[in-house]
């Protein structure tokens, strides 16, 4: 796999034969969840896929305030304005996250800064998340905008933390702090930010030691525990399709946009933006 090709992340490999690979997001100024991110996130889960030596893929941020601000409120202002029919096939986002989820290696996100909206269901697609104290904010604002999490929050919250506490997330779109975060099971655990990466380096050190078939195996037995993810995915995009067509999140995403929704100044505490929301 090479080590440069992408315009939005780095990477560094180290370990026997390279078999942890870091991932760091770095585009300014919010690591906005764009066509530009999005599209190098495509492009290296497909090359993580077909690489026998990665063993262990650990995701962090260049931007201390931000992990992954959230998708792009203007490019989802752009999907039609009729709901399409409901799809047999995965969106393309849908298809990013799944392969993530599914790689059969270990993947593992050290979460410093915001991770709100599609960047918090990047994070719920990773096999382990570990946030840092007093950094660590997650969220889900999209009920806010009239929308709701279509990038497959509504379904890999309610299996990590159940429906009440997911729905919580999900209505209250209030953000979440490491502690809060871990107490519910956002993430695994929540760690001094001096320890964070520290910790995760020599987590994934360690699985990466490990027979490569074993982790796969055992992640997929895991996953037999559970439903059907796809199903949901599908159910999910087709009432995400459904509400982006209304002309209250069309409005809403407008107002979201006008009141500082994007700027990474005001996104630092998004709470302001979303309270005008409910007002207006």
């Amino acid at each position: 796999m090479p080590e440069s090709p992408y315009h939005t992340l780095s990477i560094t490999r180290d370990g026997p034969e390279g078999g942890v690979v870091t991932v760091t997001l770095d585009h300014p100024p919010m690591n906005l969840l764009d066509l530009a991110l999005m599209g190098d996130l495509d492009r290296l889960g497909r090359e993580l896929e077909g690489d026998p030596s990665a063993r262990a893929v650990v995701f962090q941020s260049a931007n201390p305030d931000y992990f992954i601000a959230h998708a792009d409120v203007e490019l989802i202002q752009r999907l039609p304005a009729e709901a399409p029919p409901r799809s047999s096939e995965l969106s393309f986002f849908h298809g990013i996250v799944e392969r993530y989820r599914t790689l059969p290696c270990v993947t593992i996100g050290a979460i410093e800064g915001r991770a709100r909206g599609g960047g918090s269901e990047f994070l719920l697609s990773l096999d382990l998340r570990f946030g840092a104290w007093g950094s660590c904010i997650l969220g889900q604002p999209e009920v806010a905008l009239g929308i709701l999490p279509g990038g497959s929050g509504t379904q890999r919250l309610p299996r990590l933390m159940g429906r009440g506490r997911a729905l919580e997330a999900i209505l209250g779109c209030a953000d979440f702090d490491a502690e809060l975060a871990e107490r519910y099971g956002w993430i695994n655990r929540a760690l001094p930010a001096s320890e964070l990466r520290t910790f995760v380096a020599d987590l994934a050190a360690r699985i990466a030691s490990f027979p490569r078939e074993a982790v796969a195996l055992a992640k997929r037995s895991v996953d037999a525990a559970e439903g059907t993810t796809r199903e949901g995915l599908l159910e999910e995009a087709h009432l995400f399709n459904q509400l982006v067509a209304t002309p209250e999140a069309r409005r809403r995403m407008t107002a979201f946009l006008a009141s500082g929704g994007q700027d990474p100044k005001q996104e630092l505490d998004l709470e302001p933006v979303l309270e005008q929301l409910t007002r207006s």
